[in-house]
């Protein structure tokens, strides 16, 4: 059920008729469902979602690694950053994390597209592994005739599947890595490498007395030897292109996991996005104000007018109009100057007719 306020009707007009009592309960579960932000965020660019390491659920698994590295008196300090899965870029010494990582929303979205999702556990040994691969790179490590004695050549073919010997006492058992197990030492001498490494710097893992009688304590030994070497001394590299860094990764999510997220609206029943494009439709001009600028100036009002016409509760009225405050920043939309009072009369119409759409549909979206 849709309300649209004619331009040739006052306010005063239009908000006589919304006399009809209202039902709800809490706009809150509706407006923050997980259907209503599964389905935004599907529909939302990668780079748009501004995420960073820095203050967000995967930052204190980085702190803890870069504590780790400090403890073994490493001169080195990798930059980590986020992209669309775990690694490092061919020979640069950086670390990777998937973007998920860096939200809770995006986590859950991510398990439920594919079904598995790291635990806090399985990150840590995933970012042990790739300062393996970011240590061999700082310090050049594979051109040494010892490292290619221990470990194998650094130039061998790269092959994604592999044959793991699963009983083999040569390799530390480390990362499960699919349906390989923890034989990922075993694909290839680079990472051979990066799990020994992993192995080694993981606090009480207690490796001497747990591969002991396993030929792999000759690899083990060799790192313990090779980074009391190199760990003071400045890393021979830190350049190199990062890869597919999130602030450049332009498809939305929908495109990222193959999806089409218009399957996904109808489940989405606080979602808002349409009709607060229509309300603020495309504009040209050298000077635009965002619109969540006017959502801020008449926060107030518009609140007290959703209250006033409708039965929700101050908190209810409230979060209605922060979500609209917050879809507006997120699609980026603005406004000329000159238009405020036409965007204004837009907002008031648009808020009270989601207010009615709640009451008689217990939807945001008719």
């Amino acid at each position: 059920m849709k309300f649209r306020l004619d331009k040739a009707a006052s306010l005063p007009y239009f908000l006589s008729v919304l006399e009809t009592p209202m039902s709800a309960k809490t706009i809150q579960s509706l407006v923050q469902s997980w259907e209503t932000v599964r389905f935004e965020l599907l529909n939302t660019r990668i780079s748009s979602l501004n995420l960073t390491i820095e203050g967000s659920p995967v930052d204190r698994f980085v702190l803890r690694l870069r504590r780790e590295m400090e403890v073994r008196k490493f001169r080195l300090r990798p930059e980590i950053y986020l992209t669309d899965g775990w690694g490092c870029p061919d020979r640069t010494p950086v670390i990777g994390i998937p973007f998920y990582l860096a939200d809770q929303r995006l986590s859950r979205l991510e398990e439920e597209q594919t079904d598995e999702i790291e635990d806090p556990r399985t990150i840590m040994m995933l970012l042990r592994h790739e300062a393996g691969h970011a240590v061999n790179y700082a310090y050049r490590l594979w051109r040494r005739s010892s490292w290619a004695e221990i470990f194998g050549p650094f130039t061998k073919p790269y092959r994604d599947s592999f044959r793991p010997d699963r009983m083999s006492r040569h390799y530390v058992r480390h990362i499960a890595a699919f349906h390989y197990g923890r034989t990922y030492a075993q694909k290839h001498p680079d990472e051979d490498f990066a799990e020994t490494f992993a192995v080694w710097l993981t606090p009480r893992s207690e490796w001497r007395r747990r591969y002991q009688n396993w030929p792999v304590i000759r690899k083990l030994l060799y790192v313990d030897r090779l980074m009391r070497e190199i760990r003071r001394d400045a890393p021979e590299s830190l350049q190199g292109r990062l890869l597919r860094p999130v602030d450049r990764m332009n498809m939305t999510l929908a495109e990222h996991y193959g999806k089409k997220a218009e399957r996904f609206r109808r489940d989405a029943r606080g979602y808002v996005d349409d009709s607060l494009q229509e309300a603020f439709p495309a504009s040209r001009g050298q000077v635009l104000r965002p619109a969540s600028a006017l959502f801020k100036r008449y926060r107030d009002r518009l609140v007290e007018r959703v209250i006033h016409w409708s039965v929700l509760t101050p908190p209810e009225a409230a979060t209605l109009v922060r979500k609209l405050e917050a879809r507006s920043v997120a699609l980026g939309l603005s406004y000329r100057p000159g238009a405020e009072g036409e965007r204004l009369m837009d907002v008031m119409s648009l808020v009270i007719a989601l207010a009615l759409d709640y009451a008689y549909t217990g939807r945001l979206t008719g």
